[in-house]
């Protein structure tokens, strides 16, 4: 599976002095902002980063980046940044509410006993199906046109909110919105 990278993305947790282990260089753990990479940086010399803020971490110039130490899993995060993770993901879901709603209006059936709405959490086969029929009828334009078709659907974006975190926990069969682990993909066979 070809790696989809981020160009921006939003600090978790600053480890002034590193890790106990390995060097006692500065180090930033970040999500990626439109690909929810969990990726652990190293900054620029002098350069002091906080939870939240926004740094680019794509090709070229980066201001406050001075490279991608590598992908790491939710398991690799600091009790910080995992206590963060929560918050920065409802920003996101809410950032890419049109891309999340699309996905309610154009998902599909995964095997012929599942459909990929299933994967939300609380989503069972009453939800799917009023999505389906409620979308046939008129797509959704946003979250609140979701919570106002479908009854008794717990709120859109903390079903997206807690799928995401699911699959950046890791150990899931499919994969919506995020590129599994490298470690799953090797378990499945894939390359």
């Amino acid at each position: 599976m070809i790696p989809v990278k981020d160009d921006y993305a939003i600090v978790l947790d600053f480890l002034q002095h590193g890790k106990r282990s390995g060097k006692n260089e500065p180090i930033a753990q970040v999500i990626g902002k439109e690909n929810f990479n969990l990726l652990e940086v190293v900054p620029r010399d002098g350069v002091h980063l906080s939870s939240g803020d926004e740094v680019y971490i794509g090709s070229g110039d980066r201001e406050d980046v001075r490279y991608i130490k590598g992908k790491v899993t939710s398991d690799d995060l600091t009790e910080n940044a995992k206590a963060e993770l929560d918050y920065v993901l409802e920003d996101l879901v809410e950032a890419n509410e049109e891309r999340f709603v699309k996905f309610f209006n154009e998902s599909t059936p995964l095997t012929p006993r599942q459909h990929a709405l299933e994967l939300l959490p609380s989503v069972g086969k009453k939800h799917m199906w009023k999505i389906i029929e409620e979308r046939d009828e008129e797509p959704f334009n946003d979250f609140e046109d979701i919570n106002d078709r479908v009854d008794l659907l717990p709120d859109p974006r903390n079903l997206i909110r807690k799928r995401l975190r699911k699959e950046l926990d890791g150990g899931e069969k499919h994969y919506l919105f995020i590129v599994p682990p490298k470690s799953e993909d090797n378990r499945r066979g894939r390359r």
